[in-house]
């Protein structure tokens, strides 16, 4: 009897430590596959285990290599469904509710991430006919310093009044249009992140293919993420020591809140800008500003009103040592109440300590939100303002470095089959503008090398948002990254929406999400619905001719006889608001002020919303510019910061 309880637990230990057969957690019930094109299907196991796998009529065999992965290729299939899949080795997984149709990898930043249930519409949909056909996966947020086999747990789910809040709103748009055109099933992988730049979507090997950005990507360690992590944290604490001579064993909040703290060695910093932009890359942590205003006697016949535009991402603000407000929203604008009996004639201090849990940090939003306003007065706060550091935290964020999000949330994808890529990105990467024209090209080379070359790729050009820069002599960063997009359209299979009618002056997150959306689907579909671009200028005289492509009938939104956004400047880079006509389908643009014309620009700023310049479908025309002078962003680069 001993010798089989023995017998028993040693099968028993064996069975236990033997891997069982699985799958990528996409592979769940109700997925989507690709039509028409060969389905991988793959996933891990024992060594040398046989995998069977059965799909409608076909039943395919691997069996798993000496590291434990394992995959087989069934035969193309039409569109239809459901079916089911069976996965048989040491155990068996079925797949439920499969459906084979068009899949789509929907990736970039907060627009293409915002879900549905905080868009314009979302309550018109819950009362429409359900879409059992359009199913959505959302990849959930990670990052890693090497490509990963699996992502994070998620499953499919079925379009639904109690499911469709979740998905992202773009893509819904996109989806439900596609299927109502077609009536062929829709997969909507939604794997985006808000506030990621490009370069974190990027492969490594992307990098190191490229001439433009091979030198910067050697200089990223090949090591784990816990290595990392590690690594960056010490170098960032003696970055802050060396750089910008900052302890942060020195620091005392009680010491710091005092009025007749000594901060006259301290480090300035200017805001409304985030940190990130002025040499404190990377920084993750709590910090504190400080900022001295002075007041007179009339100002203290009331209470004040502090305004701190925008904060990323938590803040708790003092007025002269007492706390007069928190928020942990970090697009909310803080508007504090500062009681009168905290004010004084003289010098008053203003601190805030600021938690930044990833991405950017510091105050950001409109200069002219940031001000203290008195009975009297309003005195602006933008400017430099003292900075100091409590704690970093020891991690990095999905910006710092190279790579991250494609490791862990585009690399676990490969090689599945997708019809193609729908791209909603560019607002983090404002700042290196001209360099998009090269990292995104790379961004969309480097997909189709994974999933298949000459996949159509398509994107939304930046929305209207009321940005730095009111005209094309402060310039406009934001204008010169819808450039860099449109430069793009010269890759193959490449479509792009333009959204400056339909966006939000006064939020990065425009809630009309139905019509970008609809546009990308006008895109898939090839139907001719599209937003020309600029294609070539002539000047005549004291007047510069326009044309664009493709030829379309042109005409204002407004119905106005003139076209507004033009700027026109001469030899002399001096641009002045300009004249402009409809005439054949391409605008004359002339203005008095300029004898002799050689340069036309349009819309080149943030908030783009004047823009009158339609074809008939009532798409707008993209903004653009003739001109090769210098931008604001051609020396700003992309950096791996492990000094």
């Amino acid at each position: 009897m001993q010798q089989k309880i023995t017998i028993f637990l040693f099968f028993f230990v064996i069975k236990l430590f033997t891997a069982a057969v699985s799958v990528p957690h996409f592979f769940s019930d109700n997925m989507v596959l690709q039509r028409d094109a060969k389905i991988p299907v793959w996933g891990f196991a024992d060594p040398n285990e046989k995998i069977t796998v059965a799909f409608k009529n076909q039943i395919k065999t691997a069996v798993a290599d000496a590291s434990g992965n394992w995959k087989v290729i069934l035969n193309e299939e039409k569109f239809g469904g459901p079916f089911e899949m069976k996965i048989s080795g040491s155990n068996q997984i079925i797949i439920k509710n499969i459906l084979i149709g068009d899949v789509w990898l929907c990736s970039g930043q907060s627009n293409m991430e915002w879900n549905l249930a905080r868009v314009d519409g979302y309550q018109n949909e819950l009362i429409e006919q359900n879409f059992p056909l359009i199913r959505h996966l959302k990849i959930e947020r990670s990052i890693n310093t090497l490509p990963q086999k699996n992502i994070e747990p998620t499953a499919w789910k079925i379009a639904n009044p109690s499911t469709i809040g979740d998905f992202s709103g773009v893509a819904y748009f996109f989806a439900k249009k596609m299927y109502q055109e077609t009536k062929i099933p829709i997969g909507l992988i939604n794997s985006s992140w808000g506030g990621t730049n490009v370069e974190t979507w990027i492969p490594r090997d992307g990098f190191e293919n490229s001439e433009d950005f091979k030198a910067m990507i050697s200089k990223m360690p090949r090591i784990s993420l816990d290595s990392l992590v590690k690594f960056s944290t010490a170098s960032k604490i003696s970055a802050l020591q060396k750089k910008h001579k900052i302890n942060i064993d020195d620091f005392s909040e009680t010491s710091y809140l005092k009025s007749d703290f000594d901060d006259t060695k301290l480090p300035e910093i200017y805001q409304p800008k985030r940190w990130e932009e002025q040499g404190f890359e990377g920084l993750d942590g709590i910090v504190w500003l400080r900022k001295k205003v002075t007041l007179t006697q009339e100002d203290l016949s009331g209470n004040a009103q502090l305004f701190l535009s925008q904060i990323d991402d938590e803040d708790i603000t003092y007025f002269n040592g007492k706390q007069i407000g928190t928020n942990n929203s970090y697009d909310a604008e803080r508007v504090y109440t500062v009681p009168q009996n905290l004010l004084k004639v003289g010098e008053n201090i203003i601190v805030v300590k600021i938690t930044d849990n990833g991405s950017g940090g510091g105050i950001w939003g409109e200069p002219e939100k940031l001000k203290l306003v008195t009975e009297k007065s309003s005195i602006s706060l933008t400017g430099n303002w003292k900075i100091t550091i409590e704690q970093i935290f020891n991690r990095i964020n999905e910006n710092e470095f190279p790579s991250l999000a494609y490791n862990a949330m585009i690399a676990p994808l490969v090689p599945l089959k997708v019809k193609g890529f729908l791209w909603y990105q560019g607002e983090s990467n404002e700042d290196r503008a001209v360099e998009y024209n090269k990292s995104f090209p790379l961004l969309i080379n480097s997909w189709r090398e994974k999933f298949g070359k000459d996949l159509p790729f398509y994107f939304v050009q930046l929305a209207t948002f009321e940005t730095p820069g009111k005209n094309s002599n402060e310039g406009s960063s934001w204008a010169e990254l819808r450039e860099a997009q449109t430069n793009t359209l010269k890759l193959k299979n490449t479509g792009m929406v333009v959204t400056t009618d339909i966006g939000n002056p006064n939020d990065i997150h425009p809630s009309n999400k139905k019509s970008v959306g609809e546009r990308l689907s006008d895109l898939a579909l090839r139907n001719g619905n599209v937003s020309p671009v600029f294609n070539d200028f002539k000047i005549q005289k004291n007047k510069i001719s326009v044309g664009f492509k493709p030829v379309v009938k042109l005409k204002t939104s407004d119905d106005s006889t003139y076209v507004k956004g033009f700027e026109i400047a001469g030899e002399d880079q001096i641009f002045y608001p300009a004249t402009a006509k409809i005439f054949k389908n391409r605008v004359e643009v002339y203005s008095d002020k300029v004898k002799n014309p050689a340069a036309v620009r349009f819309g080149w700023k943030g908030n783009a919303s004047e823009n009158n310049l339609f074809t008939e479908n009532n798409l707008p025309v993209s903004p653009f510019r003739t001109d090769h002078f210098p931008l604001t962003t051609k020396e700003a680069k992309y950096k791996v910061n492990l000094d």
